[in-house]
């Protein structure tokens, strides 16, 4: 494990980076700004090690970021329709920083605030928990909501993020990560190429603001079904009406689960490389985001602009809307319970 800074970001407030490391080369780097993952390598069918996750060299440009760019999003992934939730017979107004919806926690979400961090390296390999506590009406949400997320870096090239909260308020809580994937290297170009499959008979079908409509409707027969491998790009400008509405993929998955506990979500391979990437999570949804609103306005580690769907994002997650869905799983958090979620990323070769 290493400990470097990161620079500043406009306000003045110093950034650290730590980076973790295993015995066979590969690295996960993750900075106190957003509990921002940085930098993931993984070797390919060579052995040659690539950067595969989207950021950038500065703090100063995650602080700027308007993309979410690697960030821990809460307290509420995803979005909430009309900034406002009813929970224990009160009406809660959020902020609205998505047309007139909540996205990713709001305008200070956690992908914008400074975490404590601390070692937590075990025999499974070197890890780092970071903590926040988010006040009681911070974005409009109720409670005070302390926070933690630990990565840890296996020796079998697994980048494991475990996320714990606690409330001494009855709120809403549905953390994420929110890193944009490219498997053939961060600034390699767009990832229309990498085959993916998704663990997903169905998905939540979204209107015009991308709020889901309530229904649960099957991916068969539409240009969402990666049941079975199918290229990124081979359908991505379908006319399908939740392919326009969404730009491309934005849609959340109702993954299929049989038992509690991890259960695979997705498996997405980048031909040329060989390299191999499966997600497996304990949450009831996957949000697959095909890059569709990266614009070229800023550039990554690469010096490469972060054009239109050169990153892919595969967020583990309980279903947008949640709150205002009393169908879907619930989102709430009682004071005395604790939130738990866990998500992995493996990287293998074929």
């Amino acid at each position: 494990m290493k400990k470097t800074g990161f620079g500043k970001t406009a306000q003045g407030k110093a950034v650290e980076m730590t980076t973790l490391s295993n015995s066979n080369g590969c690295e996960a780097s993750i900075i106190t700004y957003g509990a921002s993952l940085v930098t993931l390598t993984a070797p390919d069918r060579q052995g040659r090690f690539a950067d595969v996750v989207l950021g950038f060299k500065t703090a100063e440009e995650y602080a700027r970021n308007p993309f979410f760019i690697g960030g821990t999003i809460g307290r509420y992934g995803n979005r909430i329709a009309g900034g406002r939730f009813r929970l224990g017979g009160r009406e809660f107004t959020l902020t609205r920083n998505n047309g007139e919806n909540l996205l990713h926690g709001g305008i200070r979400g956690f992908h914008t605030v400074h975490w404590e961090a601390r070692d937590n390296s075990t025999a499974e390999g070197e890890g780092l928990t970071l903590r926040y506590l988010s006040a009681d009406g911070e974005e409009g949400f109720p409670g005070n909501l302390s926070a933690e997320v630990t990565y840890r870096l296996t020796k079998d090239n697994t980048l494991r993020i475990e996320y714990r909260a606690t409330t001494d308020r009855e709120t809403v809580v549905n953390l994420t990560n929110h890193s944009y994937f490219h498997l053939g290297g961060e600034g390699s170009g767009d990832i229309l190429g990498h085959r993916m499959m998704i663990n997903a008979d169905a998905f939540t079908p979204v209107d015009a603001s991308l709020i889901p409509t309530g229904e649960i409707r099957a991916v068969q027969n539409t240009p969402l079904d990666f049941t079975k491998p199918a290229s990124i790009g081979g359908r991505i400008e379908d006319p399908h009406e939740q392919m326009r509405l969404g730009g491309g993929y934005d849609h959340n998955y109702v993954l299929n689960r049989q038992n509690e506990g991890l259960v695979p979500a997705a498996c997405v391979l980048e031909p040329d490389s060989g390299r191999v990437m499966e997600v497996w999570t304990t949450e009831p949804g996957l949000q697959f985001y095909s890059g569709n609103f990266l614009d070229g306005t800023m550039a990554g580690k690469s010096g490469r602009p972060y054009g239109r769907r050169t990153g892919f994002c595969l967020e583990t997650q309980h279903f947008p809307d949640s709150p205002n869905r009393p169908e879907f799983p619930s989102t709430a958090l009682k004071p005395g319970e604790e939130y738990r979620s866990t998500t992995v990323y493996k990287f293998l070769t074929e």
